[in-house]
């Protein structure tokens, strides 16, 4: 997702403290406000507002989550800044910080330093403050709430967070501004940005396009695609694009539109009659658009496949999400759900190919209506094609922050659900697809593959995901200083991608990345793009190094609390199988290579443990990547248990003889 929304962080224990309500009512619409020292804000629909001396306090609908804008004042640095607005927020809180990160300056604030706090798991919590100054006045915004809300709340967290602005700040727009072509010059501008932020970020390879007017501009690559090895990355180097694939999945039923064999506003049921929800009442609601909205309520889970056992079949996918209730109202939240995306996908291929399995006739129905059509020779989902020849290895962050390469043995989980993230694919074949984007439905050969009007359909904006940001069918619908930008970013281990067009200016851009650290360069190069179109005041570069910087505190934080070897009493006195009774899975520890190993689903890796401040212990998986698995260990009727949190949902595993 594009801009820069703070990952805001919580904190389960709600205020005691008295608060004047200024407005009894949820409003039923954004509205917009401002503080006691002038600083607007905007106020999500449906939450209420207090004041609390210096504080303007949002409240979420569930009341047990509070983010606070504090009037801070004068203070000589972020840290005492933050430690006022606390002690005018929330007195005596005493928790350690954990992490202190840096942020850019920009829309109005001449500093930024975001601050992380200690808490447990048990907690289902996080504590965060983010200082920002303007001139010598600080404004600090404070997150305390349940975890399990904020993350169902968070677009609307985003909201608040990126309306804030200092009294009399007027945001740098390109409103009217006629972009400039993107010439030789400028286009070198953004390879030598690409290669510098690549070198701060330690991203071994990226595969790059270019598009203006129509036409690629530009295409091949930085890098290389494996470290330790001299092959360089090119244009038709082939990366997984992971949720990247969702746009091309709602490409498919635009094209299926056309045929006739499904309207947007079709009930799913009455074209797939064994669709189910975990609600009848979602069940019954459900239209096709609504399998791509990210609207219905139904929550991410992705560990739900991450620890299920590998090779299930493409059917999982409706099987989990009979299952699978939801925890907000239909159309209500901005609720990205991976299994709801797969979901389209099949229910296309079976329109397609009906006499074919669901996963066969999806992968035909690619091959045949998108990929052939546009002439993507690269894209496959195929890990056995994609694994070979020209592709990019994997490779993330080692637990002493090091770039490492990793196996790309946890991204085949994706293959039962691929519709939503399966795809492999080069930065020259998705540069074909963005030019259809910005054709509105024409092929770079010159032919129509998909109406405009079934193509606009994905765009149409949908539930809010920040200020001014939108989801449509797979795609993000933004406006940037006031440029419209639609886009998408893909996320799988060691493999991040993204795509922007501008359709008012006719430019767009593919960055492919094989590394973990990858998606810190997105939101810099789409700010890089800005500049160089529209002659933007020069901010990306910053970004990058905070990110940088950011990226080198959280791995050196993360090492500091962990004990590697794990501390001997636990790992001694832990069982050898556990076994979840919700999912059916097992979670096994092993020796191996003379330490302790855990596997669970895709996760396998060795173990460190950690201790936590309300004296509880997690096992935490130690190998190199972004997803691993934290699992705190306990007892329940005197059986040995290891339990994981996802973000709105718990995993107990309970120990099997």
């Amino acid at each position: 997702m594009n801009g820069m929304a703070l990952r805001f962080s919580l904190a389960v224990a709600l205020l005691s403290v008295p608060t004047t309500l200024l407005a009894e009512a949820r409003p039923v619409s954004d509205m917009p406000g401002k503080t006691t020292s002038g600083i607007s804000f905007t106020q999500p629909k449906d939450w209420m507002l207090t004041a609390q001396d210096a504080a303007t306090v949002f409240i979420s609908p569930e009341q047990n989550l509070r983010l606070a804008v504090v009037d801070a004042g004068a203070a000589p640095t972020a840290a005492a800044a933050a430690a006022k607005a606390w002690s005018i927020f929330k007195p005596g809180m005493t928790r350690p910080v954990q992490l202190t990160t840096p942020g850019t300056a920009g829309d109005g604030w001449d500093e930024r330093v975001s601050f992380t706090y200690e808490t447990s798991p048990g907690e289902r919590a996080v504590v965060s403050a983010l200082a920002m100054r303007n001139g010598t006045a600080w404004t600090v915004v404070i997150v305390d709430g349940a975890d399990a809300t904020m993350n169902k709340r968070a677009a609307a967290a985003a909201i608040i967070e990126r309306s804030l602005r200092p009294a009399g700040y007027a945001p740098e727009s390109f409103v009217g501004k006629t972009a400039h072509r993107l010439t030789p010059e400028r286009i070198q501008a953004l390879r030598d940005f690409i290669a510098q932020s690549a070198r701060e970020l330690d991203v071994p390879g990226v595969g790059i396009a270019l598009i203006d007017q129509g036409k690629v501009v530009w295409q091949g690559g930085y890098g290389v695609r494996e470290l330790g090895r001299p092959e360089p990355v090119d244009a038709h180097t082939k990366f997984m694009i992971a949720s990247n694939t969702k746009g091309m999945t709602t490409l498919l039923l635009s094209v299926l539109a056309d045929e006739g064999k499904l309207r947007w506003n079709q009930k799913v049921t009455d074209l797939y009659p064994s669709f189910r929800l975990g609600s009848d009442a979602t069940t019954k609601s459900v239209e096709v658009r609504h399998l791509v909205c990210a609207c219905t309520g139904l929550p991410r889970r992705d560990y739900a496949f991450i620890l299920a056992e590998n090779n299930a079949p493409a059917s999982d996918t409706f099987r989990q999400l009979s299952e699978t209730q939801p925890t907000s109202a239909f159309g209500e939240l901005f609720q990205y759900s991976n299994l709801m995306a797969a979901a389209a996908g099949y229910l296309g291929g079976s329109l397609a190919y009906p006499n074919l399995e669901i996963g066969a006739a999806y992968d035909n129905a690619m091959q045949t209506r998108i990929f052939g059509p546009l002439g993507m020779g690269d894209t496959t989902f195929d890990f056995r094609v994609g694994e070979s020849g020209d592709w990019a290895r994997p490779h993330g962050l080692d637990v002493d922050g090091r770039m490492t390469e990793m196996s790309d043995d946890f991204n085949h989980l994706i293959g039962p659900y691929r519709p939503a993230g399966g795809a492999w694919s080069s930065a020259a074949d998705v540069a074909r697809y963005a030019q259809l984007e910005l054709s509105k439905g024409m092929a770079p050969s010159g032919r129509r593959l998909v109406s405009e009007a079934n193509l606009l359909e994905r765009r149409k904006r949908g539930v809010p995901t920040g200020e001014d940001a939108w989801y449509g069918m797979g795609l993000f619908n933004d406006v940037v200083s006031g440029v419209p930008v639609i886009t998408h970013g893909g996320t799988l281990q060691g493999f991040h991608s993204d795509w922007w067009i501008l359709p008012d200016a006719g430019i767009g851009a593919v960055l492919l990345t094989n590394a973990d650290s990858g998606p810190a360069m997105f939101d810099p190069f789409l700010r890089r793009l800005l500049e160089v179109a529209y002659d933007g005041k020069p901010e990306a570069a910053q970004q990058v190094a905070n990110a940088a910087a950011r990226m080198k505190a959280q791995a050196k934080a993360n090492r500091a609390r962990l004990t590697i070897p794990g501390d001997p009493k636990v790992l001694s006195n832990l069982a050898a199988n556990y076994r979840d009774s919700e999912l059916g899975n097992t979670l096994t520890i092993r020796e191996q290579s003379g330490a302790k190993w855990v596997k669970a689903g895709s996760i396998k890796g060795p173990v460190a443990t950690r201790k936590n401040a309300d004296g509880s212990t997690s096992l935490v998986s130690i190998g190199p990547g972004s997803i691993g698995l934290e699992a705190v260990v306990g007892r329940v009727q005197g059986a040995r248990t290891l339990t994981v949190h996802d973000s709105q949902h718990e995993y107990v595993y309970t120990e099997v003889h």
